[in-house]
């Protein structure tokens, strides 16, 4: 595909496209918005917005990286957005720097298919869930995350410990009741 045409003709408001470009990058960018949200409806939502931010300010893509990752930030950014002021998320979405006992480094002996992985995640409290994304999925560093969140640094980083440490308390569990339920077969 000839994302500089494409691009060009979506900045001409060529509605064909801008249809192109959607059905081309929607599928994983909804992927992307729903593990910010709790419910396809809201990731859908989040979807929308965030393509309005796309069409917008396609303008500003400057073609030094892939179109994809260009969408894909405006994607996450807008996720952000969108839990910071939809109110059903705004209760939940604290971040506080009290501090933690210490987090184990040691993985749990367990295998985890992708699917399993992501709905433990999707299950982690908002605030949770969303550093651990930016953190452990997108790539983010505390520092970067503090400034999108508007949080310290290391409310970024304990917040992460926590996640990771609820997580892994999870796959623990998760591992512990099929290995019993394994022994428990005829």
């Amino acid at each position: 595909m000839d994302y500089r045409q494409l691009v060009k003709d979506c900045e001409k408001g060529n509605a064909a496209a801008q249809k192109q470009l959607y059905e081309h990058f929607a599928a994983p960018m909804l992927g992307i918005c729903y593990r910010y949200t709790k419910s396809m409806a809201d990731a859908e939502d989040v979807l929308q917005e965030g393509f309005i931010m796309v069409f917008k300010n396609l303008h500003q893509f400057s073609f030094s990286g892939e179109l994809g990752g260009w969408i894909r930030r405006i994607m996450v950014n807008t996720a952000i957005n969108y839990l910071k002021k939809n109110s059903r998320y705004q209760t939940e979405l604290l971040f506080t720097d009290t501090v933690l006992h210490p987090v184990s480094n040691d993985d749990p002996e367990v295998s985890l298919n992708a699917k399993e992985l992501a709905e433990l995640i999707r299950q982690l409290p908002p605030g949770y869930q969303t550093i651990f994304n930016l953190h452990a999925v997108e790539g983010y560093s505390h520092v970067e995350i503090g400034k999108i969140l508007g949080i310290n640094e290391g409310t970024s980083r304990s917040q992460y410990a926590r996640a990771r440490a609820l997580l892994i308390s999870w796959i623990k569990k998760s591992s512990a009741v099929n290995k019993n339920e394994t022994y428990a077969r005829p």
